[in-house]
């Protein structure tokens, strides 16, 4: 009878002791699946409620042309994202080029001159730097157009210093960011009972300050999503999670609907907002994506995990740990080496089924202030919710590890991170005895 274990011995040329240990970690940890399982249920049927309430159907996946008036697929999957989010209202569109886009949408449609803006969560994504004036001081950022910015760095323990953002609000603090998962960071990503924590201690001083959530690789991660408890705004990409792999490209930003019409004046103009913007045939993945999500996240999931309790086995440090409470899909390892860096992300390009003969090579990726390589071998070019990996070429030399359609291919790409390393002589194999 063929096996998995021969064809993964004898077809992709893994190591049977690589595979042993791998096989044995992911037996310790069967348990924790069984919980994830129980919030993907939950996840699940809140999406399909949610098309059903909207009364979905075949003629949403049609599409019109020229300035894209009554488009009743995009309208019917803006009410969908509007349930599923517990929210007033929400822009959901293709043309939203990433999840920086759908943020930089927010930031400038919201904020003007002489506002405040506040970064709970320490410093930004990378990509929002430049958006916000931090670094480069570009003509078009924040900055630039008279808005403030503060940011409240984590505390030594990784936590959000909540008392030192609520000395910092002050009579011009227009709105409080916070970033949910980790970015480029060495943190976990922030559960929603500490988002909620966050929330309800900036709307004791002030309730009209604007909360705005970053919610990029986590949603569905939980019962609960940001908007559910406090949230008046929040945004993220759909070659995330939210798309479920199918999305072909996008974004969505839901909310309060007096913050959603501000920025809909941003995406298009004033007195436009979103009467106007072509689908282009795109909806039925949008909507298919969206109602498999749950389940796909969870499969990627499965797989952070099990490259936790791999790495933390093998003596690395990760974070978070395998039997910490997760709420994004990343999974960082610090290999303090760019070799096993560079050793990991080539492993995990050789596990794609798209383009798995390229070797990922560092480059100067714009918005970043450092070398970046990346490893994605995807259908969908840049999705994250597939399996890859990424890491900033620079000290400590940490692997942000995230994605996988299937809890297999996640468990493959975690399988052939670890036989790159051990081909290039840098994993002794006994430690995977």
């Amino acid at each position: 009878m063929r096996t998995t274990r021969d064809l993964l011995l004898n077809s992709f040329n893994l190591n049977e002791k690589i595979i042993s240990f791998v096989e044995n970690s992911e037996e310790e940890i069967l348990q924790e699946f069984q919980k994830l399982n129980k919030v993907k249920a939950y996840n699940q049927y809140k999406v399909l409620k949610a098309m059903q309430d909207c009364r979905l159907s075949d003629m949403h996946f049609n599409w019109n042309t020229g300035y894209g008036y009554n488009d009743a697929g995009r309208e019917t999957l803006e009410k969908v994202y509007s349930k599923v989010f517990n929210t007033e209202d929400s822009i959901v569109r293709p043309t939203i080029v990433n999840g920086t886009h759908a943020l930089t949408l927010c930031l400038t449609g919201i904020l003007r001159p002489g506002d405040e803006m506040i970064s709970a969560t320490s410093s930004p994504y990378d990509t929002l730097e430049e958006v916000i004036g931090i670094k480069n001081k570009n003509k078009s950022s924040l900055k630039d157009f008279g808005v403030e910015y503060k940011q409240i760095d984590f505390l030594s323990t990784g936590e959000v210093d909540i008392d030192s953002l609520v000395q910092n609000i002050s009579n011009k603090t227009r709105m409080v960011y916070i970033q949910r998962s980790t970015g480029y960071g060495w943190r976990k990503a922030l559960t929603i009972e500490k988002i909620k924590e966050i929330i309800d201690k900036v709307k004791e001083i002030n309730e009209n300050i604007i909360i705005m959530v970053d919610n990029c690789y986590g949603e569905f991660l939980e019962a609960d999503e940001p908007t559910d408890i406090g949230a008046d705004l929040m945004a993220g990409s759909l070659i995330k999670n939210p798309g479920g792999g199918l999305a072909l490209t996008g974004g969505y930003i839901v909310g309060k609907r007096e913050l959603i019409n501000l920025i809909s004046y941003r995406m298009t103009s004033p007195g436009i907002g979103k009467e106007c913007g072509l689908t282009f045939g795109l909806t039925r993945s949008m909507f298919q994506g969206l109602f498999i999500a749950p389940q796909v996240v969870t499969e990627a999931l499965k797989g952070a995990l099990l490259c936790a309790k791999v790495f933390e086995k093998l003596g690395y440090e990760v974070c978070p740990r395998y039997k910490d409470e997760r709420s994004d899909i990343i999974q960082a390892i610090k290999f303090n080496s760019p070799e096993k860096v560079i050793a990991f992300c080539e492993g995990i390009q050789s596990a794609a089924p798209v383009d798995s003969f390229v070797i990922p090579v560092p480059w100067d990726m714009p918005g970043y202030d450092s070398q970046v390589i990346m490893a994605a071998g995807a259908f969908v070019q840049g999705s994250s919710i597939e399996l890859s990996a990424d890491a900033p070429i620079k000290e400590p030399y940490i692997a942000y590890y995230q994605g996988g359609l299937t809890y297999e291919h996640a468990k493959f790409g975690v399988l052939k991170g670890l036989q790159s390393m051990y081909d290039k002589g840098l994993l002794e194999i006994h430690q995977a005895d």
